[in-house]
């Protein structure tokens, strides 16, 4: 079974069995953006879930959150932001396009300049964030005891689990952290995902995602650089991750133009199965006329984006809130 593969089978079933936003390969660092990638996540809904349901079904600019353009009167864009203006400029845009900020033209109009409020207060949305790093076989481990630890280290997200069809054995225990949990993952059948069973081998410690965390950088023979970040830039990076995670989803992949691939729903999700390998495929990088099952066939229409909205909570048109304060541009 490939990573990729092992990677959408599990996302189905955890969207199944769970509330809230799966999504996957993500950022998981603070001081070095890019330095690890999480290859699940699974954000869970806080008490105001159903308000940022009603916001936008696409990730808000974190610009956008954190500038202080309100509810209330109308700013002036550019004194609202402390960034660079073409950042608070993208992000005012970005903003408007989704419907997080509107323009008060009676505002704009008078003074020459643009001024946008909030159509809505940013809602406190997110509760719980759970990473879960994908390795079916672990005769090939990689870098997995050095990516773990980071992720205990850090202490980013509040659980970490080591997901594997591997059988699990005493030794794999005592080479990550404690913190950790692991999952083995079974299936039954050849079909992607139709009878996927997770047993929980161990379970997840608490993190302590709101204490200063660690983060290892560079290594070098003898020592490991590495940065402290506080509980703030933790908080704020969760933040992007929730947000990032509720705008992508886990359906980031497409269908393969091949006779031989099938969109597969056996788990309930549509997933890019080929006939010919046994399994999910990445169209990207595994498909094409060098693969000797190829045969060229017209891509199988599919709609993901209705698909995740007729099986998640998160809505592909949400109906907004810009007309709960059109009212307000009288007092801009």
């Amino acid at each position: 079974m490939s990573e990729f593969a092992f990677e959408l089978e599990l996302c189905a079933r955890l969207e199944e069995r769970r509330d809230g936003i799966v999504a996957r390969q993500l950022g998981g660092s603070v001081a070095e953006p890019g330095g690890r990638i999480l290859d699940v996540l699974c954000v869970e809904p806080g008490p105001e879930f159903a308000d940022r349901v009603a916001i936008a079904s696409e990730s808000i600019p974190d610009a956008a959150i954190e500038s202080a353009v309100g509810t209330g009167q109308a700013r002036y864009w550019k004194d609202a932001f402390d960034c660079h203006p073409e950042r608070a400029r993208s992000a005012t845009e970005r903003a408007k396009e989704i419907g997080f900020f509107e323009r008060d033209r009676s505002a704009s109009a008078t003074a020459s300049r643009e001024y946008v409020r909030q159509v809505a207060r940013y809602p406190d949305w997110y509760d719980r964030i759970v990473g879960i790093e994908n390795k079916p076989d672990l005769g090939r481990p990689g870098d997995l005891e050095a990516q773990l630890r980071t992720d205990v280290s850090l202490a980013l997200v509040d659980e970490v689990v080591l997901a594997t069809e591997s059988y699990v054995t005493g030794a794999h225990l005592h080479r990550i952290p404690d913190e950790v949990g692991v999952w083995r993952v079974h299936r039954d059948g050849s079909d992607a995902g139709r009878s996927l069973e997770i047993e929980v081998i161990r379970e997840p410690m608490t993190l302590p995602v709101d204490e200063p965390g660690i983060e290892p950088l560079e290594s070098h023979p003898g020592r490991t650089e590495i940065e402290v970040v506080s509980p703030a830039a933790k908080a704020r990076t969760r933040r992007r991750i929730a947000e990032r995670a509720y705008g992508k989803g886990w359906r980031t992949y497409d269908v393969p133009d091949c006779a031989a691939c099938r969109p597969d729903d056996g788990s309930g999700a549509t997933l890019p199965y080929c006939e010919w390998k046994g399994r999910a495929v990445d169209a990207g990088s595994e498909c094409g006329s060098s693969c000797p099952g190829y045969e060229d066939a017209p891509t199988t229409a599919v709609d993901l984006e209705a698909e995740r909205d007729r099986r998640t909570p998160w809505e592909a048109e949400p109906s907004g809130k810009r007309r709960r304060q059109s009212g307000l541009d009288r007092f801009g």
